[in-house]
């Protein structure tokens, strides 16, 4: 009796365990910044590896010059496995950084790991706001994308199936130019920047709230108030970018963002489903800004994105 309770012992703990790290399920956040920045401190909240070597089994095109402007040459990299034999879905990340920082290498741990599971995934350098003011931003980002579809056939890309991913400042330029694009018509013989699918991952839709437009990051982003332009500010929110041509759209942002207010992905959700865009929205309790940064957020945004992936950029024919 005694080994028979033990043994339903080992296996509750076992399945509490598996439980525990289900990655379908929005991992438990916490109470306030400050319990999260503790968790961090004690080493209790595990955070992605995002400095490790290459993989040998992933190939890198690293820093092609998809364009120059200002005497600056803008780069991308590319990754795909080694053994890739048809072409495949592209994933195209663009960093954040308040619109000011950031690099393009700051998304390896997706790029590496979207790369061995059969995608090619590309990163993207773009110019900041000490450089240049918007939309040379967004310009950038479409003449990215524009140049990855021309080279498509020696890259292994299926330039009829792109994601553009983001975050913060990344996941607004991601939406702006998925947004913008979707109703444009071009040419028979231009590459147009429209996409298939698009990730916002705690990202700004609508930079005329009070909040952003006492924002300094924003203010440097246009070079003027809110005041002096409140055209350029309405006209760079994606909120009101979106028609009913939008692509499909994976948003992921959590209650304790104190730099992007969850609401901006509230009111673009429910902007989508007004107007009949697929939509899916994944609201993290107790989660901050950058919060996939975190093992167990990472993962469980990984998790929806495959499904998200699958459903409107499928591998498969």
């Amino acid at each position: 009796m005694r080994a028979f309770l033990y043994l339903w012992v080992i296996l509750l703990f076992v399945g509490c365990k598996a439980k525990q790290y289900d990655v379908s399920i929005p991992p438990k956040g916490y109470s306030s910044n400050t319990t999260l920045k503790i968790a961090y401190a004690t080493g209790s909240l595990k955070l992605i590896e995002n400095d490790y070597p290459l993989p040998a089994n992933i190939t890198e095109h690293k820093d092609l010059v998809y364009k120059s402007v200002d005497s600056l040459a803008l780069k991308l990299s590319l990754y795909h496995s080694k053994d890739i034999k048809k072409n495949a879905p592209l994933l195209i990340f663009v960093h954040g950084g308040a619109w000011k920082k950031g690099k393009k290498e700051d998304y390896w741990h997706y790029l590496i790991s979207y790369a061995q599971k059969g995608y090619i995934t590309a990163t993207v350098q773009y110019r900041l706001s000490g450089q240049a003011k918007y939309p040379a931003q967004l310009q950038d980002v479409d003449d990215a994308i524009v140049y990855l579809k021309q080279q498509a056939s020696k890259y292994h890309i299926n330039k009829h199936k792109i994601a553009l991913i983001g975050g913060s400042a990344g996941a607004h330029l991601v939406m702006m130019s998925a947004y913008t694009n979707s109703h444009k018509i071009l040419n028979n013989n231009q590459e147009s920047a429209q996409v298939q699918a698009v990730v916002n991952i705690y990202g700004p839709s609508d930079l005329t709230t009070e909040k952003a437009i006492n924002d300094a990051s924003v203010k440097s982003l246009f070079g003027k108030t809110y005041t002096e332009a409140p055209d350029l500010y309405k006209n760079a929110s994606p909120i009101f970018q979106v028609s009913e041509k939008a692509p499909p759209t994976l948003s992921f942002h959590g209650t304790l963002d104190e730099l992007v207010p969850v609401e901006q992905s509230d009111r673009l959700h429910q902007k989508l489903m007004d107007i009949g865009v697929p939509t899916q929205y994944h609201k993290l309790k107790g989660w901050p800004h950058t919060m996939d940064i975190a093992v167990k957020v990472n993962e469980y945004c990984q998790f929806h994105m495959d499904r998200f992936f699958e459903k409107y950029i499928p591998k498969t024919p």
